[in-house]
């Protein structure tokens, strides 16, 4: 038998009744899967929403029935991890039909010189506007390459580039008086500019990677074969499997015999039903 003081019998009884109070207390206000839910609720809200805070977030839960106050929802929000605000992909699919995209990449020629291959291109349909290649890439060459790729079309509101050197002041007083608003990413952040990041893979992976280029003619005329195909024959998950021109769909009730029609020098093939 254990030997206590009073004063210590007297002390847990007072946590006791505390304790027992604020369970019932608990229990009977809020049940805790409703607890669960609600707090479950308030990290959604804060999440999905931009620019959302305690007070934004209580008016929605009064609507919903829930009876808290502005300090039960930043206690949640403090005690569970939050999404960042929205970035750069929320950017894209917001301004996605407005906006084009630059960027370059190397390609080694048969006498290891390095040539610099530049593509542009507007994001919504993932079409390829312009590409050209050079040795020596200045701001003066991509700020012409820009002013030539956007004289026969709309210009986009945004353009968005890396922070290679080359563009310099010079690019960015060109777009300025194109009416084209940069968007530079990041450093060592080449998923800011997934979609041309994306192109250029794919260019490398089904044209350039099969081939030796001999010099910069040799690699504008394989480039510009390429982007003819890929702009209105090749077909896109993203886009539905459709190409970035449209392409129609052909019917297959009238039997016409199918014709495989050689593509950028027979590394692919257009199929067609042949014309009666």
């Amino acid at each position: 038998m254990q030997l206590v003081k009073p004063r210590t019998v007297v002390e847990w009884h007072r946590r006791g009744y505390l304790y027992y109070w604020r369970r019932r207390s608990s229990n009977e206000h809020v049940p805790w899967k409703v607890k669960g839910q609600l707090r479950r609720l308030i990290i959604q809200m804060y999440n999905e929403n931009a620019g959302w805070g305690a007070g934004r977030i209580q008016g929605e839960l009064l609507k919903l029935g829930y009876n808290v106050t502005r300090q039960t929802v930043w206690k949640y929000l403090a005690m569970y991890p939050v999404a960042p605000p929205p970035g750069w992909r929320t950017f894209l699919r917001n301004h996605m039909h407005d906006a084009a995209a630059i960027d370059m990449f190397v390609v080694v020629s048969m006498s290891f010189r390095l040539l610099f291959a530049m593509v542009i291109i507007r994001l919504d349909r993932r079409e390829i506007l312009r590409v050209n290649a050079t040795e020596h890439p200045t701001a003066e060459w991509l700020s012409n390459e820009v002013t030539e790729t956007f004289k026969r079309i709309a210009k986009p509101k945004y353009l968005i580039r890396d922070r290679d050197s080359a563009y310099g002041l010079k690019f960015s007083k060109r777009m300025k008086e194109l009416g084209i608003r940069e968007h530079v990413i990041d450093k060592q952040s080449p998923w800011q500019n997934i979609y041309v990041e994306r192109v250029i893979w794919t260019i490398r992976r089904e044209c350039l990677n099969h081939m030796i280029i001999v010099g910069e003619r040799h690699l504008r005329r394989i480039l510009r074969s390429y982007v003819d195909y890929y702009n209105h024959n090749r077909t896109h998950y993203s886009l539905n499997q459709d190409s970035p021109v449209p392409r129609p769909v052909q019917s297959i009730s009238d039997g016409r015999k199918i014709d495989a029609i050689p593509q950028v020098g027979g590394l692919h093939h257009l199929y067609k039903r042949r014309v009666a």
